[in-house]
């Protein structure tokens, strides 16, 4: 594994769009130490990241989203991306839905539609705070939406996607049920998991053997809906996998300060942060 600014691989390659909270770093109105950092590793977008790798039989790359953030726009025209071949959503919360309308870019560049995989209550509410999208009939004008073909998922129904194997992981956002996923391709294996406050027991045997760990840190202090860095340090002691990220990071956290107390194999993400495989 390595880290890479290129953003064409060989195989397979993870792609951090954005590695903050539903606020973002730096947030409105705020000038402590880490909203006013010139690390541009401070500077975070709200969760998103981007599974890039190759289908042989179509003789392609495939680039595959999960979740599709308010900072979707922006977050795709600083990486260059071009296509987007399908996205997983986690759940229905605004940092993780509101970048939908953005997908009709992608719609127009490839000339297709995009297919779209969530649970059945994700479903429910993406439909209802995007009537314009999905009954485009009773909208007064024509109109330039995005074009999606939906799919509903359930956990631990592993399904093929042009040569990986991408399977939904039960995990919880406080009382709120939600979905990880971990991508199996060509021997590389991948979990992520961000806006957990708890796994499971029946979802840890899943996360076994995983070469990369992404997880939820948010800050220091308790959260009733997120991990602290102390609870998902404790996941990783469990799972072992051989290297582990921390995402969806608030303010309270400077990176060059937690980088630097952190064990070895665990690091933090950051916007942009390319890993290939």
């Amino acid at each position: 594994m390595t880290e890479c600014g290129s953003k064409t691989g060989v195989g397979l390659e993870l792609l951090f769009l954005g590695t903050g909270t539903s606020t973002g770093v730096p947030m409105i109105g705020c000038d402590c130490p880490t909203c006013v950092s010139d690390d541009p590793h401070d500077s975070r977008d709200r969760p998103s990241v981007v599974l890039r790798y190759p289908d042989r039989d179509a003789g392609i790359t495939r680039d595959l989203l999960i979740d599709t953030t308010p900072d979707l726009r922006q977050q795709a025209i600083r990486e260059g991306m071009t296509r987007c071949d399908g996205v997983f959503y986690t759940h229905a919360h605004a940092d993780h839905i509101f970048g939908l309308d953005d997908l009709r870019r992608f719609n127009a560049v490839m000339q297709t539609p995009i297919d779209i995989y969530a649970e059945a209550d994700t479903i429910t509410t993406i439909r209802r705070i995007f009537p314009y999208i999905f009954e485009p009939h009773t909208n007064v004008n024509t109109s330039y939406v995005a074009q999606l073909i939906v799919h509903e998922i359930k956990p631990d129904q592993a399904m093929a996607m042009y040569g990986a194997m991408w399977t939904p992981l039960r995990v919880m956002h406080g009382r709120m049920p939600i979905l990880g996923y971990r991508i199996d391709f060509e021997g590389v294996s991948i979990a992520y998991c961000t806006d957990v406050s708890t796994i499971p027991p029946q979802t840890y045997p899943q996360l076994q053997g995983v070469d990369v760990l992404v997880i939820d840190a948010l800050r220091y202090r308790h959260h009733p809906t997120h991990m602290t860095v102390d609870q998902a340090l404790a996941v990783i002691d469990q799972v072992q996998p051989k290297q582990a990220y921390f995402t969806h990071i608030t303010h309270d956290i400077l990176h060059a300060d937690l980088s630097s107390r952190l064990p070895a194999g665990v690091a933090l993400a950051h916007d942009g942060l390319h890993l290939t495989f």
